[in-house]
């Protein structure tokens, strides 16, 4: 009886102490261990691990790939204007070592505020070289990517990896929003009224255009016109002498018998002829005089 009444209680210590001396570290994590605030291990492989009871301990660290949101931020360009800037950056905790020794302590937390001020003050130096156009616009890979690359060696310090840094918004401070939209729309109505000058400019030159060709068309085809008009006119006359130097007698009943019929289709009321002259003399002969 004696010896169970110690007994239990040593294999209740012992197992205390066999149970204490064990440790698991998750796949998800890394582990450190330390003996009197000191570095004494670092297990990295997902797992059972050992140290010793009540003189080690075993501290964990996120190996996961993290998110930090920074605090608003504004910025001001190079062209002065002031551009308010929200901002994320994923990072995973890759030197456990370094890490500790970085923020002590701290853990996770304190390496998150000192992320903060790396990634504000790379920011503001790489925004401040560019224009607020350039902040402003759709394309921004190439700056996201300057301001981790500017990042990656203060990061590496503390034992940190940054994976990627975000431009989430990029805005105007409100105070700025309605001048810079008047100015924005001076601009678009300055260029409207360039296009439209232009665009004036570019129908006259087309009307002047049109009116010298269809001019030249028109005195083009009047010339060829009056050519055609004199070669008919040539043509004719040719005919006629031909007709007259065959038949002269005939050309001249046809040119007289042309003759009454305009001189009846003037409608004249009288006219005084003498019957023996030789206008009516076709007449006279039609008549059997």
């Amino acid at each position: 009886m004696r010896f169970s009444a110690f007994a239990i209680p040593a294999v209740v210590a012992l197992g205390a102490i066999g149970l204490s001396s064990l440790f698991i570290v998750d796949e998800r994590e890394k582990a450190l261990v330390l003996q009197f605030g000191q570095i004494v291990r670092v297990q990295e492989e997902p797992g059972l691990g050992f140290k010793i009871p009540f003189i080690q301990e075993v501290v964990s660290y996120d190996d996961r790939i993290l998110s930090r949101d920074m605090a608003s931020l504004e910025v001001t360009a190079s062209d002065n204007r002031r551009v308010v800037v929200d901002a994320f950056a994923r990072y995973r905790i890759m030197d456990v070592e370094t890490f500790r020794r970085a923020v002590g302590a701290g853990g996770e937390r304190a390496a998150a505020s000192r992320l903060d001020s790396i990634l504000r003050a790379e920011t503001r130096q790489v925004l401040g070289s560019v224009t607020s156009n350039d902040i402003l616009s759709s394309d921004r890979a190439a700056l996201m990517l300057r301001i981790r690359n500017g990042a990656i060696d203060e990061a590496r310090a503390l034992g940190l990896q940054i994976i990627d840094v975000r431009l989430k918004r990029t805005d105007l401070p409100p105070e700025n929003l309605a001048a810079t939209y008047d100015r924005m729309t001076a601009e678009r109505e300055r260029e409207a009224a360039d296009e439209i000058a232009r665009g004036n400019e570019a129908a006259q030159r087309i009307r002047a255009t049109a009116d010298r060709q269809r001019t030249e068309l028109v005195s083009d085809a009047e010339r060829q016109a009056q050519i055609i008009r004199g070669e008919a006119d040539a043509e004719r006359n040719n005919i006629l002498a031909e007709a007259y130097g065959a038949d002269p007698e005939f050309f001249e009943f046809e040119r007289t018998m042309n003759a009454y019929s305009r001189m009846l289709e003037n409608g004249r009321p009288a006219m005084v002829l003498s019957p023996d002259g030789e206008f009516l003399r076709y007449l006279n002969s039609a008549t059997g005089e």
